[in-house]
């Protein structure tokens, strides 16, 4: 990293700094892992509308067919990662916890049959409105791990004018370092879908942010900026959480505040993931849908951590097998990182577009479960990254004041867990406050009926 770049790292107030572990897999280079034998590809990996399937059983399927969609905007279809048969059409144990809508599809053959799509000669001179089609059609999603189609961001309305596009490549989150990777290792792809974004898009203001943990990928992006001759900038960040947070990131980057209840939009910002940057490559210039992504398998609960780039569907038992299995006192597995991720009680759950991450961890790596009550310490409130009063907020939750909650900002709460992890009592605070948001909405809904 340059001495200019050093001299102008910036961040946004409050947050915390919990033990990043990144140096379990940040200096391995990404593997391919073989064809599964089998994949489960939930019908709704995405905010919005879920798909319905245009297949059913028996029905033999190539890589990259378009499987399920729906004619909902705020959608995003699904395509075949492998080539086989479909087995079923049914319900199966997905990484949220319940069975949901599943293509059970069965490998047929040692390699691809890939179903491509249509690409443009040359993207610099496609439309903007072919450009949003195609990454519609390639089935796109923030890769980052909010899964928001990416076309939706791409069509912002015109009462909402966007003069700059936000890369992000903090990944603040403890363990995880395949976006780190995907920057070392395919960098130029990166920043052409970067830039393939922005035409759509309209617009020439572009800024990388990167976390300065990274020096060696932030290196890498300023050496290519030059070398493409991208008006590109990139952006030194302070090591700090949750400096990834889309709202986090637009302060520490432009200085502008997100409104309340707002979205990047409202203060003229787009922002997308260094993945979801790579996936518009791919699909724009090779003609391929989103049907695989590196993700990181690591915690001291693994024996051989890893990145890997793997079809979406696999089984998180053949990604975690891939990487040694498991140590005998395994304690917890997350989808994604401790912070922010899922805990997963089954591992034959299946990736997701979303699943940057499976973090396996012994009780060594875990906080206390135990809670305590509330000493008024105020902690939580002063690594809020929205300014909130999160044991106010969890409270009422807990004792069913949910107008309360709305009224308290419930619904600002980007659920980064900063108050959780900073506890003394180890009160689950974000919990509360989702279920919060939870019945909140249902609260909603019913007056409006």
């Amino acid at each position: 990293m340059s001495e200019a770049s050093l001299l102008s790292i910036s961040t946004f107030r409050r947050g915390v700094h919990p033990d990043e572990y990144k140096n379990l897999t940040c200096h391995l280079p990404s593997k391919l892992m073989p064809l599964p034998d089998e994949v489960f590809i939930p019908l709704q990996q995405h905010i919005g509308a879920p798909c319905e399937a245009l297949i059913e059983k028996g029905d033999e399927v190539k890589t990259g067919q378009k499987i399920a969609d729906t004619s909902a905007f705020v959608s995003s279809p699904i395509h075949a990662s492998i080539t086989g048969t479909v087995v079923a059409v049914a319900s199966f144990p997905h990484p949220l916890g319940a069975k949901v809508p599943m293509i059970h599809i069965r490998r047929e053959g040692e390699v691809d049959n890939w179903e491509l799509l249509s690409t443009p000669e040359n993207w610099e001179t496609a439309t903007k409105e072919d450009l949003g089609k195609l990454v519609r059609e390639a089935g796109i999603v923030g890769l980052g791990g909010a899964a928001f189609p990416t076309h939706v961001k791409m069509s912002p309305p015109d009462d909402k004018p966007i003069d700059h596009f936000i890369l992000n490549g903090c990944e603040c989150e403890p363990f995880l370092t395949c976006d780190h990777r995907n920057m070392l290792e395919d960098t130029d792809r990166i920043l052409k879908g970067m830039a393939i974004m922005m035409r759509i898009l309209g617009i020439k203001q572009g800024i990388v942010g990167i976390e300065s943990n990274k020096a060696d990928a932030i290196a890498a992006m300023e050496a290519r900026v030059e070398a493409l001759q991208l008006n590109f900038k990139i952006q030194p960040l302070k090591v700090k959480y949750p400096q990834g947070a889309e709202k986090m990131l637009i302060d520490a980057a432009l200085g502008r505040k997100v409104p309340a209840g707002g979205l990047p939009m409202d203060v003229g910002v787009v922002v997308n993931n260094i993945a979801t940057a790579l996936a518009v490559y791919e699909a724009v210039v090779d003609g391929k849908p989103l049907i695989q992504r590196m993700l990181t398998v690591t915690g001291d609960a693994i024996q051989s951590p890893g990145n890997l780039t793997s079809r979406i569907g696999t089984p998180f038992q053949v990604c975690v097998d891939a990487c040694g299995g498991l140590q005998d006192e395994t304690t917890q597995v997350f989808m994604g990182g401790p912070m922010m991720g899922l805990v997963q009680y089954d591992l034959q759950v299946p990736t997701l577009k979303a699943t940057s991450g499976i973090v396996c961890m012994q009780s060594s790596q875990l906080k206390n479960t135990r809670h305590y009550p509330c000493i008024q310490c105020g902690t939580c409130v002063g690594v809020c990254p929205m300014n909130l009063v999160p044991t106010r907020i969890s409270r009422l939750a807990e004792t069913g004041k949910y107008e309360d909650c709305k009224a308290w900002g419930v619904f600002n709460c980007i659920e980064c867990g900063s108050c959780t992890f900073v506890c003394p009592s180890g009160i689950p605070l974000v919990q509360w406050i989702r279920v919060g948001k939870v019945k909140s909405t249902v609260q909603q809904q019913k007056a409006q009926t």
